[in-house]
């Protein structure tokens, strides 16, 4: 079916002219430097680089030790923004420093730097998973959509130019659907594209964190195809104005030893660094802990791993196609040299490790800390002794390996085995695999373990 519905990409595409006095602003003494950073708060993987670390104030505490060094006093500007298409038009006129974006929107950065003279440089990484499940698309509960063949024909809510909008486009193209033609798609932000499909204007909606597992929580949508199925990297980063880096680069290194620490404390503290997020951002803590918690489905690490530069390159083809960009030199646009010299020599062994711990974990409420389970199984069984106690229970997806809530995953039970699935699509394919298995609910799956 021939698209109605014109794709709005003219709002993503940012002004020509670079205008502007420069977000690294001096006081007429010399000695007051401003440092303006943008990041997406509700984004929460870009947290390290963003939301977390301004509650932290790790970035301040390390530009009063530079300050102690070099005789200037540093103020942090924080400038928060829904999307990262916003910080590259800030960033390209030179009013904002450095910034926090999914992979596809560091795509455009790179190249709006490029075309208008102001290049910017990708210096680190928040958050990632290498196998996309940070994007996902949604239905209204109850929906009768079942699989991405369903869509054809259907109006469809994305952000074009955002890594959502890139599973969209690549999962209706594996699925032979063409997504120019066969669906009607609608450029929305976010929230937008939220509200519409809870008014039933929209049949499906395709966005990145947290908003997927945001309308899952609340009861608003149902998970119709997980991004891990896809199994293509995908993250979020930081990125530099490389003439401001070339200037100051010692703010440059004090951002990312204080990203670091941010990591640290995340990771050593993630139930306390979901709350903090959760207080900062107005969103369920559950959800933050959905994505960002020791299981969660980001894994955060400020290295630029080459799995992620690989994947990066392929992107390129598909914002291509988009007309979104022209081509884009991904090997020029990253600049390991700042985040290698924070690690040291420590870097090249953090650079191969992608460890990351059980998805399967337990929130019960009133603790400050969450239990680990080697298997849903164990999961289940614990919460069917603590009914009515439990805050949130999380589970990763038989086949995709994606953490959800496990009240709202599709349940499967296979022999003696009880299977969670992240969505109606990858359970159906595992009982049509395997004879005997059966799609049960939550409630069941709870009253089988005992």
């Amino acid at each position: 079916m021939k698209r109605t519905i014109p794709l709005a990409a003219a709002v993503l595409l940012l002004p020509l002219a670079v205008t502007g006095c420069g977000g690294n602003a001096e006081a007429g003494d010399g000695k007051t430097v401003t440092v303006t950073v943008g990041y997406q708060s509700k984004t929460i993987n870009t947290v390290t680089g963003g939301t977390l670390l301004r509650s932290l104030g790790y970035f301040e505490r390390e530009l009063r030790a530079q300050g102690k060094r070099d005789g200037k006093t540093y103020k942090v500007e924080w400038q928060d923004y829904a999307t990262g298409a916003p910080i590259t038009a800030q960033m390209v006129a030179g009013k904002v420093d450095i910034g926090s974006m999914g992979d596809f929107p560091l795509l455009i950065n790179a190249a709006r730097g490029k075309q208008l003279n102001a290049p910017t440089r990708l210096v680190s990484v928040t958050g990632y998973n290498l196998r996309g499940a940070l994007n996902t698309i949604v239905t209204k509960p109850g929906s009768p959509l079942r699989t991405l063949s369903d869509l054809r024909g259907k109006k469809v809510s994305s952000s074009v130019g955002s890594a959502s909008d890139g599973t969209l486009v690549r999962a209706l193209r594996r699925a032979g659907i063409d997504p120019d033609q066969d669906i009607r798609k609608l450029n929305q932000q976010p929230a937008v594209g939220a509200s519409a499909l809870q008014s039933g204007s929209m049949d499906a909606l395709s966005q990145f964190v947290a908003w997927p597992g945001l309308l899952a929580f609340q009861g608003k949508a149902q998970a119709l195809f997980d991004g891990g199925a896809l199994g293509v990297p995908t993250f979020h980063g930081v990125t530099v104005r490389s003439r401001f880096a070339g200037q100051r680069p010692a703010v440059v290194k004090a951002f990312l030893a204080a990203q670091r620490d941010t990591t640290r404390y995340l990771q050593t503290h993630p139930v306390a660094a979901a709350k903090q997020v959760s207080k900062a951002t107005g969103l369920p803590p559950e959800v933050v802990y959905l994505y960002n918690g020791a299981g969660g489905i980001a894994t955060f690490d400020p290295t630029l791993k080459p799995q992620l530069i690989a994947a990066l390159k392929k992107n390129v083809s598909v914002l291509r196609a988009a007309k979104l960009t022209g081509p884009v030199d991904v090997d020029s646009f990253v600049d390991d040299r700042y985040v290698r010299e924070s690690y040291g020599s420590g870097y090249a062994k953090s650079l191969r490790s992608t460890a990351h711990p059980s998805a399967d974990e337990v929130w019960l409420r009133g603790e400050d800390r969450t239990r680990s389970f080697a298997g849903p199984a164990a999961l289940l069984r614990f919460v069917a002794a603590h009914r009515g106690t439990v805050r949130a229970a999380y589970v990763a997806d038989a086949t995709t390996g994606t953490r959800w809530f496990a009240d709202k995953s599709v349940w499967v039970r296979d022999g003696a085995r009880l299977l969670p699935f992240a969505t109606r699509a990858t359970a159906d394919a595992w009982t049509r695999r395997h004879s005997g298995a059966q799609v049960i609910g939550y409630a069941a799956a709870l009253d089988q373990t005992r």
